[in-house]
């Protein structure tokens, strides 16, 4: 029974074999997932994906590389689609200071009214963070993002933040780098971070664990992750499974 918090099945790359894609993570064991939509066209697909399949959730918010894009009637539509009983969080959000699409100061003001209308709407924010941790941190502070918590995407930070990001009401997600040879930091936070305050993902086609690194992810390689932080913390695997799925669905409010 495993939880992908972050799936992108909404992308062109699962266009061929979506059906397949998804018997497959069923067949791995994936209970739950959760579409991430990040502009009109990943929104509207994430919807149409949650209302097609029970064990499918959607997260719906805008993207900060396209922050500039961004149109006040862009989160309005975002307000009235929070009415759905399948939306579940506002996100992905954030910064992404690698990326030069969007000016800093742009995506900074579209970060705040998404997290201003989560707080209004009160679901929980997942936050997207491109090499701009200390603004994120600075901004989720300054906006009482506590208040609602969400999802620390896809974690890439230090042991330290993750502690920082736990104060605030925030879970922290790991993906497939966690699995990486080389991935220093993400092993070191699923050591540290208690397990009741960890998620699993696959930020799917993105980001495929080892040993499929470099290839198309898709949601069941998120059982890699789960036995990944198993032998990290010297637990099995049935319990990183359990608990990591229990804190999803107590975040996302589904029974």
């Amino acid at each position: 029974m495993l939880f992908d918090t972050h799936v992108h099945l909404n992308a062109e790359q699962f266009d061929e074999d979506l059906q397949e894609v998804i018997e497959r993570a069923k067949d791995a064991g994936v209970s739950y997932m959760t579409v991430v939509g990040f502009d009109r066209p990943t929104i509207k697909r994430a919807m149409e994906l949650a209302e097609e399949y029970e064990f499918i959730y959607a997260c719906v918010g805008w993207h900060p590389v396209d922050a500039i894009d961004m149109t006040n009637e862009d989160l309005l539509w975002i307000e009235e689609l929070t009415a759905h009983p399948k939306v579940v969080a506002i996100g992905e959000m954030g910064l992404d200071y690698h990326w030069d699409k969007s000016p800093k100061d742009i995506q900074k003001e579209v970060f705040r009214k998404q997290i201003r209308l989560a707080k209004k709407v009160k679901l929980p924010i997942v936050i997207h963070n491109r090499e701009a941790t200390a603004d994120i941190v600075d901004i989720l502070k300054e906006e009482d993002a506590a208040e609602v918590g969400g999802i620390m995407h896809c974690f890439s930070g230090s042991p330290e933040v993750a502690l920082e990001c736990l104060k605030m009401n925030f879970l922290i997600s790991l993906g497939g780098p966690v699995t990486f040879k080389n991935a220093k930091k993400p092993k070191e936070v699923a050591a540290v971070v208690p397990l009741e305050k960890l998620l699993i993902e696959t930020d799917c086609p993105y980001l495929a664990p080892h040993p499929y690194r470099g290839k198309r992810n898709e949601p069941g390689y998120v059982k890699l992750v789960a036995e990944q932080i198993a032998e990290i913390k010297g637990i099995s695997f049935e319990e990183v499974a359990i608990v990591t799925t229990a804190n999803a669905k107590k975040l996302f409010d589904i029974n």
